[in-house]
């Protein structure tokens, strides 16, 4: 943590006290004094914020501020629960768009580009975020909004979008629609950014030569701010981001110690800047790590690396850990393994199983692919699977996020 940090989360610690009742009554329950902060290594003595906190506060007490300041609310998708609903100020809003004009610079967009937009408006943060951010640019937006594979494609190509911005998903099928109808060269796209889910490396090749773009992660969540928190660049090692508008730690999401720069851990954030709904030690579920060390590119944002996975879709089975980037590992070093997989997990006499079902290259045999894949599966991750090879796009696509997990165990 630098000395403009630290002093930014004194300011916001001394705020939340005397403004947020949310936080009042967090710190008094969990006996804190916020005025037992006093450098920056006390930091870890913060209690954390869970989204158990946020659901509980449902619908408005995480407002910090009175209802005149406040000028929008976004919302969490809330499937696997109550929704979490995020209060923004005029600034709130502004500083997204900050951040957001940053992602697009990084990525290479200029007053030139136009930028397809497919990301949900409404509640969802991702439309209208990456709408003010263009704008702010000064580039040419082009909201289509989800769905309507139709009209993204007549859009595409009669406004000569050059820049898509959608979930990895929606890309890939964007991608093999264009190479279907044999569109490639009617398109007019340089750039995709792509976010809302991980993706591996073999859905970041197929989208990439499909569509002949470059490619950029871009990373957020609706708590804070919503996307365009950080953002890869051109070099791929990582991605930037705002450290004068949040703070990163790195912890064990077992025993929620801090883990030195360079191993992966539960990602936490502080909003060291937000006032609508400010939040201290967030604990995002997301994994990932801190990369130290200034990026080849030039800039002087610090970065971390993609997602791994979430604490909260490891999937347990035969006791063992599995997260969805250790699949995604062993199906990049297997030869005709597409990059699209479904998992189901199920328990019958008294055991757990898994399959899981792959798409396979047409060129490839795919009861040889099937045995690579199981075999490279016991011998990376430690269990004994069933592998199923599927044909190219028979596995179901989807316009927003992919369901790659199936269990049947608890039904």
């Amino acid at each position: 943590m630098n000395e403009m940090q630290f002093e930014l989360f004194k300011d916001l610690l001394r705020k939340v006290q005397s403004e947020s009742e949310f936080y009042k009554e967090k710190f008094e329950k969990e006996a804190f004094d916020v005025e037992t902060i006093r450098k920056a290594e006390d930091i870890c003595k913060i209690p954390f914020t869970t989204k158990e906190d946020l659901r509980d506060a449902y619908p408005l007490r995480l407002q910090a501020v009175p209802d005149e300041k406040i000028v929008r609310i976004h919302s969490s998708s809330g499937t696997t629960g109550k929704p979490v609903i995020i209060p923004y100020t005029e600034g709130d809003v502004e500083g997204w768009s900050t951040m957001m004009k940053r992602c697009m610079e990084v990525a290479g967009v200029n007053k030139t580009d136009r930028v397809q937009i497919t990301p949900g408006y409404g509640l969802w943060t991702a439309g209208i975020g990456f709408q003010a951010g263009v704008e702010k640019l000064g580039a040419m937006a082009v909201p289509t909004g989800p769905g309507n594979t139709e009209k993204q494609l007549q859009m595409m190509q009669d406004l000569k979008s050059t820049t898509l911005v959608a979930t990895s998903s929606y890309a890939l099928l964007l991608a093999e629609e264009v190479e279907k109808r044999n569109l490639k060269d009617t398109i007019h796209l340089k750039r995709a950014i792509l976010g809302s889910e991980r993706w591996g490396e073999k859905m970041r090749k197929r989208i990439k030569e499909k569509l002949g773009v470059e490619l950029y992660d871009i990373y957020g969540l609706t708590e804070i701010y919503g996307p365009g928190i950080s953002i890869s660049c051109e070099c791929g090692t990582g991605l930037h981001y705002w450290d004068d508008y949040l703070y990163f730690e790195i912890i064990d999401p077992i025993t929620g110690e801090n883990v030195p720069d360079g191993e992966y851990g539960e990602l936490v954030i502080t909003t060291l800047k937000k006032e609508g709904a400010p939040l201290i030690r967030y604990r995002t579920r997301d994994i990932t790590r801190l990369l130290p060390g200034k990026c080849t590119c030039g800039l002087d944002y610090p970065r971390h690396d993609i997602i791994m996975g979430r604490t909260d879709d490891m999937i347990k089975i035969k006791g063992v850990n599995i997260y969805p980037g250790q699949i995604e590992d062993v199906l990049k070093n297997v030869a005709g393994a597409s990059s699209e997989y479904q998992i189901q997990l199920d328990h019958k006499d008294s055991k757990d199983s898994m399959t899981l079902s792959v798409e396979v290259e047409e060129e490839y045999d795919k009861s040889k692919v099937e045995e690579h894949i199981k075999h490279y599966f016991k011998t990376k991750i430690g269990i004994l699977i069933n592998v199923q090879g599927k044909n190219l796009k028979e596995l179901p696509r989807s316009e927003k996020k992919t369901k790659r997990v199936i269990d049947n165990r608890y039904d």
